[in-house]
């Protein structure tokens, strides 16, 4: 067999360049200094998940010996690699948190201290404190070798090194920080002008004597552990939908303890007391990543701002959507014209309009709904209920196995059952991931179909950018009730007119247009496409996209997280990747394809992943009125010219800035502005 000539980036280091990207953003000193401590919260979050659900599997994937992409040796290897970029990632991070935060926080007048011993104004505030509130709530545990005390994930502990004063006997004792008891950044008295913070391990570190008073302490460590929290579901196994709710309830609460995939542990800590811990606790070399003083540090978010919105990023308030306002009806504004709405650009309540609107319209028979990720005290759910209520036939789709979502999802089905809707739950072995809903009317009135890039979920409406198309065409619809018959397990093998299905369509259609680019490339012709996605991984797919570029199809890539192609070789010469981190999150889908001239323009759910061509219901749909195409085309330049946000990814993985002498354009502010100005 030859040997396939093309290359790839490994997904979970293209991922840890994403996740870089982010951290990116919190050393940039033009940005607010708290929308830089958000960043830096963002990364240690997604590098906490990143353990928790990639370095869990693939450690899983070693012991079992299930190697599917790779062989043994290069699973280890992979391994090895990640712990190396991590660990390379973590100075950078420390050094961020000590050289540019904190100087900057200490110059807006707010002092977190960096101590474990206040000055003397505050020396008696934090004792007291120390008493009334953390100790009553410390219950400190001497490490023994041969005796395991079981380390909670996601949670903080001290270790502390110390010394009977008599004996001089030495002890290792751990002490889990109190977190439900305490804040993490405690609020000390404002002294000179300066708003003082203390973390709540300084102020346990700063009264260690009280703990253990006939002790010497020699010096105290943080130390956390993340552990597996991915949880996988054989639901073809299950028989109904409560032993499929009991079994996604026990998985949910084995996750606080799985399997150990991340020690992490204070730089400081002598090698001795590493060792001994390391041996205590049966960790291995190569669990351990080196941390710093502080860890959780995807706290900071939770640090106050005592002086204002001016050290905060200026939030760009939803728009109204005058033509939907004017016209008063969302269905009668609809059934004049597709809409396209921008989130968090544009208002989600239009969205909830248009289902209340469904729920008292006398004419509306029947209203279908997926839902992925509820949002909790959901307004869409309290919406569908309503309908329900007033006598509408309401179907909802709902994904069990939205991974962390899953009791929440069980919770918001259980509660949409007893209002008497109809609920289709998972489909055994696959996820649904498609975001669409369909407004059925009787007596032939004019239906209406809801497809959207994002969840039917108003908490990430206000941070996620989306797309979402309200439309009245027929084939559309009647594209979109086909697929719920296809989630009911109403039809054997779909066909549809329009939509791209993934597992039945989707990967072919794709492929089909990508190779129309490359016939009129060869027919003398301009071939050029635009994808924009939050990660491609999918090597069918990237080849194909290969072979395209070697032909002469010019390709733009608008990647936000994972991307295994690698631009700049001889195989992928026409291609560009660019990478758009921001105030938002790039989350939008959207496939564009010249096709000499006619434009065809996709909307998406799905990215270039193998699991959501393979594994899951994922649904595309095409744009059809010219000019909301033209809006969507305008919107893919905008974020192609960006030189203030944006970097190119290179052949080293490496983020580049885009920066040049051209007028800056930062996308999501030039697109809100674009929008704003009157986009059709």
């Amino acid at each position: 067999m030859e040997e396939n000539k093309y290359r790839y980036f490994k997904r979970d280091i293209s991922w840890l360049s994403f996740n870089y990207r982010v951290l990116m953003e919190a050393d940039d000193p033009h940005l607010p200094i708290y929308e830089r401590i958000r960043f830096l919260s963002i990364y240690a979050s997604n590098l906490e998940e990143f353990y928790e659900v990639r370095v869990s599997e693939r450690r899983g994937d070693i012991i079992k010996k299930n190697y599917v992409d790779e062989s043994a040796e290069t699973s280890e290897e992979s391994l090895e690699n990640i712990t190396r970029e991590v660990n390379r990632q973590q100075r950078d991070f420390y050094r961020i948190f000590s050289e540019g935060i904190l100087p900057e926080l200490r110059r807006q007048k707010i002092c977190l201290y960096q101590t474990g011993q206040p000055e003397d104004f505050h020396c008696e505030f934090v004792r007291n404190y120390f008493n009334e509130e953390v100790f009553p709530f410390l219950s400190p545990v001497t490490i023994q070798k041969g005796v395991r005390t079981f380390i909670r994930d996601r949670r903080l502990y001290l270790i502390v090194n110390m010394r009977n004063k008599v004996t001089g006997a030495p002890y290792y004792v751990l002490i889990k920080i109190p977190y439900l008891k305490a804040p993490r950044f405690i609020s000390l008295p404002s002294y000179n002008g300066m708003f003082y913070y203390m973390f709540i391990d300084d102020i346990i570190r700063a009264n260690l004597p009280l703990i253990f008073p006939g002790y010497d302490v020699d010096g105290c460590y943080s130390i956390k552990i993340s552990r597996d929290a991915d949880i996988y579901i054989d639901d073809r196994t299950l028989v109904g939908y409560r032993e499929m709710v009991n079994e996604i309830k026990t998985k949910v609460g084995k996750r606080k303890i799985g399997a150990l995939s991340r020690f992490m542990y204070d730089r400081a800590m002598p090698a001795e007391m590493l060792d001994y811990i390391c041996e205590s606790f049966g960790i291995a070399t190569d669990d351990l990543i080196v941390g710093g003083r502080y860890m959780n540090l995807q706290d900071l978010i939770m640090l106050p701002n005592p002086v204002g919105a001016e050290l905060e990023q200026k939030a760009l308030s939803p728009m109204r959507v005058p033509y939907l306002d004017e016209t008063g009806s969302i269905f009668r504004a609809v059934m004049q014209r597709d809409v396209l709405l921008h989130f968090p650009y544009q208002s989600f309540d239009y969205l909830l309009r248009f289902l209340m609107e469904a729920s008292f319209d006398p004419e509306v028979e029947e209203i279908k709904i997926t839902q992925y990720r509820v949002a909790e005290n959901s307004a869409v759910i309290n919406s569908l209920i309503s309908a329900a209520q007033n006598g509408k036939k309401v179907t909802v789709f709902v994904e069990l196995k939205a991974r962390f979502d899953e009791e929440n999802n069980v919770n918001a089905a259980e509660r949409m059952e007893q209002a008497g809707i109809k609920i289709i739950y998972s489909i055994p072995g696959l996820k649904v991931h498609a975001k669409v809903a369909v407004i059925l009317r009787k007596d032939g009135h004019a239906d209406f179909a809801y497809l959207s890039t994002g969840n039917f979920n108003e908490k990430t409406a206000r941070s996620y950018s989306d797309m979402a198309l309200l439309t009245c065409h027929k084939t559309l619809i009647a594209d979109v009730d086909n697929l719920f018959s296809t989630l009911e397990r109403q039809t054997g093998t779909p066909v549809y007119a329009h939509l791209l299905v993934a597992r039945f369509n989707m990967t072919q259609g794709i492929v089909r247009m990508i190779e129309r680019e490359m016939e009129h490339v060869n027919a003398g012709r301009r071939g050029y496409i635009i994808l924009k996605m939050n990660g491609l991984h999918d090597k069918q797919m990237i080849d194909a996209l290969y072979r395209a570029s070697e032909s002469g199809v010019e390709i733009d890539l608008i990647v936000r997280g994972i991307c295994c192609l690698i631009p700049g070789r001889s195989f992928s010469k026409n291609i560009r990747v660019t990478r758009l981190v921001d105030m938002f999150l790039e989350h939008s889908r959207v496939w564009y394809f010249y096709n000499d001239g006619l434009e065809d323009l996709y909307l998406a759910s799905a990215d270039w992943m193998r699991r959501n061509l393979n594994s899951r219901i994922e649904a595309a749909f095409p744009v059809l009125c010219p000019k909301i195409k033209q809006e969507i085309t305008a919107i893919l330049r905008i974020q192609l010219q960006d030189n203030v946000k944006a970097c190119t990814l290179d052949e080293n993985l490496r983020n580049v800035f885009k920066h040049d002498n051209r007028p800056p354009v930062r996308a999501q502010q030039a697109i809100y502005e674009y929008i704003r100005k009157g986009s059709f």
